[in-house]
């Protein structure tokens, strides 16, 4: 599967298209071989269902920002089994979560804002989950990867 992606961009609204990506960062196919991109450029991420042209916006539905409707930079992406996508919030130091459908996402981790406390993150780029739930966050300018255990964090 190829997606069109403008060859050289030059403005932040090139390649928004729903057929475009404009700077993608990270990756996910799930069991249904739908392909997840966190567009970084687009403030976005799309899925693309096996053989599709264009994709659609699954989380970051309205651009750059802090709503929960927004995203700024996303960066690692992962979706659970139910079609929850989970999204590192680069440049608003947080974790999202968005249900299948869902116009609105909710903040996971990083509600305190950005920073070096342990409840807190600053530039989240990449994120998984073990097989106990717990998620593990790279939280880059923090030098660390911090695990959260979600039944008594989230």
């Amino acid at each position: 599967m190829t997606f069109c992606v403008p060859s050289h961009p030059t403005r932040s609204s090139d390649g928004n298209r729903l057929d475009q990506l404009f700077r993608p960062t990270y990756v996910f196919v799930d069991r249904d071989h739908s392909v997840y991109v966190s567009d970084y450029g687009n403030h976005r991420v799309m899925k693309w269902r096996e053989g599709a042209k264009a994709g659609i916006i699954v989380a970051g539905v309205h651009g750059d920002g802090n709503g929960l409707t927004q995203l700024s930079n996303p960066r690692g992406v992962v979706v659970d089994q139910w079609g929850t996508v989970y999204v590192a919030d680069y440049g608003n130091a947080r974790i999202m979560r968005w249900p299948k459908a869902a116009t609105q996402g909710s903040i996971m981790v990083g509600v305190n804002g950005e920073g070096g406390q342990s409840n807190q993150l600053n530039v989240p780029t990449g994120l998984s989950f073990d097989q106990h739930g717990n998620l593990y966050v790279v939280d880059n300018q923090n030098h660390r990867v911090q695990k959260f255990d979600l039944e008594f964090n989230g």
